[in-house]
């Protein structure tokens, strides 16, 4: 095992920005900061981490097909390495979050649960893997509220379902990417099943709903907010649209949609923040 493998199977750019999500989230529900956000921040970066490295330990057959060069196929780190890795990162991450409340506690166990149940089955379910991982990563938002207590979790629910509706639309379409290596592993996910065309279909149908979601902060944030969700808005449709005449994985690829989606979620993450910040 070697240090760059260790840090490419956590993947601790995402892993700190999910960190930083929470830290946005106690912002979004408090509107201000104090220093026990080091530990959801802390807490979200060790369980992501986890949830990452256990997710390729059990992709280490797919990934033999559709991305060789991950960690585990291109022989940087061996399999049982990452199994006990990744249980180093949660069991970290758990006893951080029992510094904070109950209410923190409860989901970053069940988020823990789910990402390990996420990896080893759900993931070749159909649709409820992507239902899953969508809810992980809206619930980084309902963590970091959730330190403010059930007033917080409340005031952070909106953010989290344009999440939510952002994310099913882009695991739509990455399972859309990965037909070929899905089917040899015998994964029953929805472009498998229902084949690319239905995917992308309902990928769309998701994607219109995160951007119908977004406008309704206005009524607290503010026309800034607006300009600002415009723009993130704008990237989600381009990205929604660009593979719909799609029939095959080499097209969706070609397309880029999953990039673009990801990077429209990082750019929400900046106008969540802004919009919280100024208003």
């Amino acid at each position: 095992m070697t240090l760059p493998g260790i840090l490419r199977i956590m993947r601790p750019v995402n892993a700190v920005v999910a960190g930083f999500a929470a830290i946005l989230g106690y912002f979004i529900a408090s509107g201000t900061l104090v220093p026990g956000v080091l530990l959801i921040w802390a807490t979200v970066v060790l369980v992501t981490a986890g949830g990452n490295t256990i997710n390729d330990y059990f992709d280490a057959g797919i990934d033999r097909i559709n991305r060789p060069d991950r960690p585990i196929p291109s022989g940087e780190v061996r399999e049982r390495e990452a199994w006990n890795l990744s249980f180093i990162l949660f069991a970290g991450g758990i006893l951080i979050v029992a510094f904070t409340n109950l209410l923190c506690i409860a989901i970053a166990l069940f988020n823990s649960l789910l990402l390990f149940s996420y990896a080893a089955r759900l993931k070749r379910s159909c649709f409820s893997g992507n239902l899953a991982v969508s809810y992980l990563s809206a619930s980084i938002f309902l963590f970091g509220g959730a330190y403010f207590g059930w007033e917080g979790l409340v005031r952070v629910l909106p953010i989290a379902l344009i999440t939510f509706f952002a994310m099913v639309s882009r695991e739509l379409l990455k399972d859309a990417e990965d037909v070929e290596g899905d089917l040899t592993a015998g994964a029953d996910t929805v472009p498998v099943r229902y084949g690319v065309r239905v995917a992308v279909l309902i990928s769309f149908v998701f994607a219109i709903g995160a951007v119908a979601g977004s406008i309704y902060p206005v009524l607290w944030w503010g026309i800034w907010y607006l300009v600002g969700i415009l723009l993130v808005d704008a990237i989600i449709i381009i990205a929604a649209v660009r593979p719909l005449p799609c029939r095959n994985p080499q097209c969706i690829r070609k397309s880029l949609a999953t990039s673009l989606l990801k990077t429209g979620m990082f750019v929400s993450l900046i106008v969540f923040f802004l919009a919280a910040l100024l208003t």
